[in-house]
């Protein structure tokens, strides 16, 4: 576009309250509506904050009950103090969960370790779940691991549809060997619990990243669509659109109804129409 096409007029004075940008008249808000909306703000504003901090005492509060009970009264703070310690049962189970990794990397602690997985995993019912709570907690909690690191689109459960997802890692074993090409363990989430979903085994050809964090991800997916965040891309990226509904190919259109059931069968004794009077009216016209 020209510059001389662009009508700016720098000039031009401020919108009044009374009217909008095109110029046209806006009637002004009622003060019941404004209390209305300011009450709104207020909601969304202090309800994620109250909520938080209401979860968070509840935890910290069972945590406490628990926990502070079974501490020595000759260590126990609350023996000393005129008044309770909030916190002290969570601080006292993250001491010993350190002081119990902390030994694990001993010779004493291995040992130990074996053995009690030796004795978990002869029972039944017991070793299945211990062995997959294990699994799981060693990929999560992994320094060096990409599950839910990684937000992508991936084109499902259709083409032309597409949902959010998660990297868990490259596909390997026997998925991976049954396969012709790269295939990527994602993790499809469920609106509005993503702690419920679907693996899926997926081309690496076939995912498109996102510029979004995992967070932002996960807070789009809870919400059903309600937060959207922001592209982080550059504006030459924005402008430019990774798919397109008009690139795909009409061969896979033309592999689905080759593959396709037939539904109604052809009479075999079916007579053939005869071309003739078709080829007549053409003459004709």
């Amino acid at each position: 576009m020209a510059d001389d096409d662009l009508k700016i007029d720098n000039e031009a004075p401020p919108p009044s309250d009374d009217k909008d940008e095109d110029g046209k008249r806006v009637r002004p808000l009622s003060f019941a509506t404004r209390m209305r909306n300011y009450l709104l703000a207020g909601i969304l504003i202090t309800a994620p904050i109250s909520i938080t901090f209401y979860l968070a005492w509840l935890i910290i509060t069972f945590i406490d009950a628990r926990v502070t009970p079974l501490i020595p009264i000759k260590y126990n703070p609350e023996t000393y103090l005129p008044f309770a310690v909030p916190g002290l049962g969570v601080v006292v189970i993250v001491l010993v969960l350190i002081i119990i990794g902390a030994l694990s990397f001993g010779f004493v602690g291995r040992l130990y370790r074996r053995v009690i997985e030796r004795l978990l995993s002869g029972m039944p019912v017991i070793r299945s779940i211990y062995g997959a709570v294990k699994q799981i907690l060693e990929t999560v909690l992994a320094q060096q691991s990409n599950a839910f690191r990684q937000a992508v689109l991936v084109e499902y459960p259709r083409r032309g549809l597409w949902a959010i997802a998660f990297v868990t890692g490259r596909t390997e074993g026997e998925v991976q060997n049954l396969t012709e090409e790269e295939v990527i363990n994602i993790f499809l989430p469920t609106t509005p619990n993503p702690t419920s979903g679907f693996l899926l085994f997926v081309p690496r050809r076939d995912l498109i990243p996102l510029s979004m964090t995992v967070e932002e991800a996960i807070k789009m997916v809870i919400s059903g669509g309600i937060v959207t965040p922001a592209d982080h891309r550059t504006p030459q990226e924005q402008s430019v659109p990774k798919v397109s509904a008009a690139t795909y190919e009409e061969v896979d259109i033309l592999r689905e109804r080759d593959s396709a059931p037939v539904l109604v069968a052809k009479p075999v004794n079916e007579t053939p129409r005869d071309p003739e009077p078709v080829k007549k009216k053409k003459e004709e016209a």
